[in-house]
């Protein structure tokens, strides 16, 4: 395998990167194939896109979506490694391209956070209805859920690019390698065919990735973190009771945890864990929490039907392109912590437009598709620092309470304009930019608002705002 990928792009050194500048004049035309190597949303949407942009230039393209998993499947046949949160936002912005998803592919609609630290609880309510949340699975559910007729979120988007024209191929790439001016992609099971372009839409957690990117081509993939993502049974009318139509997330103060939710979605209950390098150590760190444990009956965590370790981006790919390949999805760049099938929807769509409409050589993608993988890195390194002031507040008591007490004030207010509790909603959600959060927090309103809050809240005998709001604890 190793002597097969050297042979993968061999134009080598300066000649590897001097696609990046000279203009190939690589474009598709009428038969021209395209193998689309992974069939999450990214490589889904991507098909959908770019058949649909085909027609309206009257072009006859063939596209194969190389997807080993079968998203009908439970447990690890059909998993994707993801949280699953839809915003409003991005479903409204599928609803303009197309693409309507329907009731049974959502597992539960939120409209509220419930926000849990050391110093109490409180409820954050949608600040509009485009803000709102949806839980959906990747897969069909969890490893032994009960079969049902539930269509997962990447098999309702795989099913759209199938009925476009995209054809499944369910095989396992595992080499990939240039043949003249074509790209061959070879599978584990001897398959072989030739294309004039090769998307790749593997996502972070795919080999495929570290084959892909070597000494002779200017791809370098993303940097990763590891994650931890795990299901709990509780049955519906359980989780109505104690957690209701609520995600529920901790800021704890515990080094390496940037952020943790118990996601409700159908009898199950799905917990995500973001942060540095997740690990043992610090998920039992975690689970015994008294703000984790109190979410359940008794305070007892129940045990867990299934869990994974997957790996997240955290940072664009360098260079996610090249002649006739274009990395998409988190194989390329996605949203810090946040949003990634928003980033993967935009992705996608860039880099079909993009494959259309202007070509698929180096120069190409970087004239047309690098812009937006550029534009959200530099967002990423944004919310690197919001992270980070976010962080602080998480180790210091004292901020803690203030952040409780200014949003508790909020919520039980009629006032329109509640500014901690939208920038702490859009953080939690990945519904707006790191740089537009970023500018809200040094707002006049906001600062005076934080500091009133800071010595309300610590001034010597006061009552915590967040006292009131316990109760909200299961």
């Amino acid at each position: 395998m190793g002597a097969k990928m050297a042979s993968l792009l061999r134009r080598g050194g300066a000649d590897a990167w001097a696609g990046l500048t000279e203009d190939t004049g690589h474009t598709l035309s009428d038969g021209s194939r395209i193998a689309v190597i992974g069939g999450g949303p990214a490589g889904s949407m991507f098909s959908y896109f770019l058949l649909n942009f085909a027609e309206t230039i009257d072009l006859d393209l063939k596209v194969d979506i190389y997807e080993p998993r079968h998203f009908t499947h439970r447990g690890p046949a059909g998993c994707n490694h993801c949280g699953g949160i839809v915003s409003e936002s991005l479903l409204q912005r599928l609803a303009t391209e197309g693409i309507h998803l329907p009731s049974h592919v959502v597992q539960r609609g939120m409209e509220s956070y419930t926000l849990h630290m050391d110093v109490g609880t409180v409820q954050l309510k949608a600040p509009g209805l485009e803000k709102r949340i949806a839980a959906v699975y990747r897969g069909n559910g969890p490893r032994e859920s009960e079969p049902t007729e539930t269509i997962s979120f990447d098999g309702y988007l795989q099913k759209l690019a199938t009925e476009r024209g995209a054809r499944i191929e369910h095989r396992l790439v595992n080499g990939m390698e240039r043949k003249e001016d074509r790209i061959r992609v070879s599978c584990a099971d001897g398959h072989a065919a030739d294309y004039e372009l090769a998307v790749v839409a593997t996502g972070i957690n795919s080999h495929f990735l570290d084959l892909l990117c070597g000494p002779v081509t200017p791809i370098r993939q993303p940097i990763k973190t590891t994650t931890f993502i795990c299901e709990f049974h509780l049955g519906r009318e359980r989780i109505e009771e104690i957690l209701g139509d609520s995600m529920h997330v901790f800021l704890l103060d515990i080094p390496r945890l940037e952020f943790a939710a118990l996601i409700p979605k159908g009898d199950f209950v799905t917990l995500c864990m973001l942060g540095d390098e997740i690990d043992d150590e610090l998920i039992k760190r975690f689970f015994e929490s008294r703000e984790f444990r109190d979410c359940f009956p008794q305070g007892i965590v129940p045990p867990q039907v299934c869990h994974c370790l997957p790996r997240i981006n955290v940072s664009t790919a360098r260079v996610p392109f090249d002649d006739r390949i274009v990395l998409i999805g988190d194989s390329g760049t996605t949203r810090l912590f946040k949003d990634g099938l928003g980033a993967a929807y935009r992705t996608s769509k860039a880099a079909a437009r993009t494959a259309v409409y202007r070509g698929v050589s180096a120069t190409d993608f970087e004239k047309h598709y690098w812009p937006l993988c550029r534009s959200i890195d530099i967002d990423n390194r944004i919310g690197k620092f919001v992270f980070a002031v976010s962080g602080l507040i998480q180790r210091m008591r004292f901020t803690r309470r203030a952040v409780l007490r200014m949003t508790a004030t909020e919520q039980a207010g009629d006032n329109d304009r509640k500014r901690m509790s939208e920038i702490l909603w859009d953080i939690f959600s990945g519904s707006a930019p790191y740089k537009e959060i970023l500018g809200r927090t040094v707002h006049p309103a906001y600062v005076a608002g934080l500091v009133w809050n800071l010595a309300a809240s610590n001034w010597p005998g006061s009552r915590q705002a967040g006292s009131g709001t316990a109760g909200q604890r299961a």
